[in-house]
């Protein structure tokens, strides 16, 4: 993403198609890397006795909250593969929070889940008119929306849920009268039969068993349909013709319009489906985690969805990965406090001292030798202690961020044209 506003690059000649080069990893390296983090952490859990680690509860839990996350930077993806910077998905999300609300208490939950989407689009709708059509700078277009969705849904909760019907079934100014709940999905046979495993504690097994048990375990439909659009935006923008021009518009605008791609269309449907996608995910908190509207129930993971995208190099599977990864650090502050998280400063350690043997090889002595020093403390830290005070593990998503974007930050590459100015007819 970038911060300011600059013209639109002239057309380039094309060049092929390198993204899968620079983007990453193959699947079979993606899968290495996967075992080896699920032997680490099936290793600290055996050594530490911290069984929550890799618990079907845990994991769960983790899967819930990184649904809206997950939907954020979905969000953020569609937006800004369309050369749109989408800071106001905070915003998006209250907005589909106080949508589902106040449409659910009234009728049903899949109303609201319907308009919690709409008002989403409303309010990406609202960031294109400004970015596209006027110019306006995405940053502080961004804040705008956000700032605008915060305060019109302050007011419209005092409107509708403070007096009336609303006050009698439980509303107030800060609140909506619950919603009822939307169907969960369970597999009771292979539920119960991973469940016996993981209790046995044996290494690897009884973690996998966990890990799988949390994934078909008390599973909302919403989370399913989440999946769905994961798979459904990976076909659709990497595998079909209409993909293939929505993000030509993102990397060369200019190009793309003297192709004949009518580029504020594929823009507005981007940024409006990205506001649909930050509504669901906002929809989802209010129906799905707490059955109501609640003032601030984003609770920031707007910008947490972005993190999330940014770490996913502006890719489906990364940033699955790593709306993964903060929610799991979620939920693990709190599900189970200081012991738990205690326990991940060993799989800290070990993070830090492999990425300072990478980097001395790399011949980067000055940031191994930082990584050692820090890695060291933390040794230090989890040998004296046995919890982590209450302070820190709130902090726990917080940190992950900013450890993940720092740690992943050499290898990203935005759309070239991102948060760039285009004005029509620059092509011709």
């Amino acid at each position: 993403m970038t911060a300011t506003m600059t013209d639109t690059p002239p057309p380039a000649a094309p060049k092929a198609d390198t993204e899968r080069g620079r983007s990453g990893r193959s699947v079979g390296q993606i899968l290495m890397i996967v075992a080896g983090a699920l032997l680490l952490v099936a290793a600290v859990r055996v050594i530490t006795g911290s069984n929550q680690l890799t618990s079907e509860g845990q994991v769960s839990a983790a899967l819930g909250l990184a649904v809206p996350i997950g939907l954020a930077g979905l969000a953020g993806l569609w937006s800004e593969r369309s050369g749109v910077v989408n800071i106001g998905l905070e915003g998006m999300m209250i907005l589909g929070t106080f949508g589902a609300g106040w449409i659910g208490w009234q009728s049903n939950p899949w109303l609201g889940l319907l308009c919690g989407i709409g008002f989403g689009v409303l309010g990406g709708l609202v960031h294109a008119v400004a970015t596209i059509t006027f110019g306006v700078d995405h940053i502080v277009s961004g804040v705008a929306v956000n700032l605008l969705a915060l305060g019109t849904t302050q007011y419209l909760a005092k409107i509708f849920f403070s007096e009336g019907k609303a006050a009698d079934a439980g509303g107030n100014p800060k609140q909506s009268p619950p919603v009822d709940s939307l169907p969960n999905i369970d597999v009771p046979g292979l539920s119960d039969g991973l469940k016996s495993l993981e209790n046995h504690h044996w290494f690897l097994i009884s973690d996998i068993a966990g890990i799988l048990g949390g994934l078909v375990t008390d599973l909302s439909v919403v989370t399913l349909f989440a999946v769905l659009l994961f798979i459904g935006s990976w076909w659709l923008l990497w595998r079909t013709s209409f993909g293939l021009r929505l993000r030509s518009c993102g990397e060369n605008p200019i190009a793309a319009e003297s192709l004949g791609v009518n580029v504020y269309r594929y823009k507005y449907a981007a940024v409006a489906v990205s506001g649909g996608l930050a509504g669901l995910g906002g929809a989802f908190l209010a129906l799905v985690t707490s059955h109501t509207y609640l003032e601030a129930q984003t609770g920031g993971r707007g910008y947490i969805g972005l993190a999330a995208m940014i770490f996913g190099n502006w890719r489906p599977g990364g940033l699955a990965m790593g709306a993964g990864l903060f929610g799991y650090s979620d939920a693990l502050q709190l599900r189970n406090g200081g012991e738990t998280v205690h326990a991940l400063l060993l799989l800290l350690v070990v993070l830090l001292v492999a990425m300072a043997g990478w980097k001395l090889y790399k011949k980067a002595h000055w940031q191994g030798g930082i990584s050692l020093m820090v890695g060291a403390g933390v040794l230090v830290w989890y040998l004296v202690t046995d919890e982590v005070p209450n302070d820190f593990v709130g902090a726990t998503p917080y940190v992950v961020t900013l450890l993940v974007l720092s740690l992943s930050a050499q290898r990203l590459r935005m759309p070239k044209a991102d948060g760039m100015r285009y004005r029509k007819g620059q092509g011709k």
